[in-house]
């Protein structure tokens, strides 16, 4: 195997535990009928795409929601919007910091300030500050103007940190972005519904 330097992780469902069908059936209770189609792992229609590239404010996303349940208030749809977040367990977290002792760990997630609010709000500020502290660098695509699979969001993380393309491991749990990574040469490991990170390392990296 290529030498492992530096280690790209994916948020959701890798580190953190995520439900899109809770999302899905909050969106369902207030209204929305089609809420499956509209946001799920595999796709997801415009506007999910442009909160997470940043291209939409949070009031202007909130807006575009209630006009599919126009009887719902902002808060409802927030609630129903981070629903689909759970946990962070403290296991991963020991891996981590285990992890980058021998590696550069990045984070890079399809994300948006609604969801990282909400995660802020779950871990305490302090706890939150703590888990962002653990990565060499954070890449959330709201912040970047990207989100995977686009390639430009891997070749940014490479220019900007002048690494290797031979030395990197990505680890996500949705196929397409593991697909468009592989593309560009980057080792992947596309996590699977029965694993979590700590069953795969260390072997993942002998």
């Amino acid at each position: 195997m290529k030498k492992i330097e530096h280690i790209v992780f994916d948020l959701g469902n890798v580190i953190l535990n995520i439900d899109y069908q809770k999302t899905i059936e909050e969106f369902n209770k207030l209204g929305i009928s089609n809420a499956s189609s509209l946001y799920s792992q595999s796709s997801q229609s415009s506007i999910f795409d442009l909160l997470e590239t940043g291209n939409i404010s949070d009031q202007k996303f909130i807006l575009e929601i209630k006009k599919l349940c126009q009887k719902t208030t902002s808060k409802e749809i927030i609630k129903a919007w981070n629903a689909i977040l759970l946990e962070i367990p403290n296991e991963r977290i020991l891996l981590l910091n285990k992890l980058k002792t021998n590696f550069n760990i990045f984070l890079l997630s399809n994300t948006n300030s609604i969801h990282i609010k909400e995660l802020i709000y779950k871990l305490g500020v302090k706890k939150y500050n703590e888990f962002y502290s653990i990565f060499k660098k954070v890449y959330y695509s709201h912040e970047i103007g990207l989100r995977k699979p686009n390639p430009e969001i891997f070749k940014l993380i490479i220019k900007e940190n002048n690494l290797k393309i031979q030395n990197i491991l990505f680890i996500d749990d949705s196929i397409q972005h593991i697909e468009s990574a592989k593309k560009i040469g980057i080792l992947t490991h596309h996590l699977l519904k029965h694993e979590t990170i700590e069953t795969i390392f260390p072997d993942i990296v002998q």
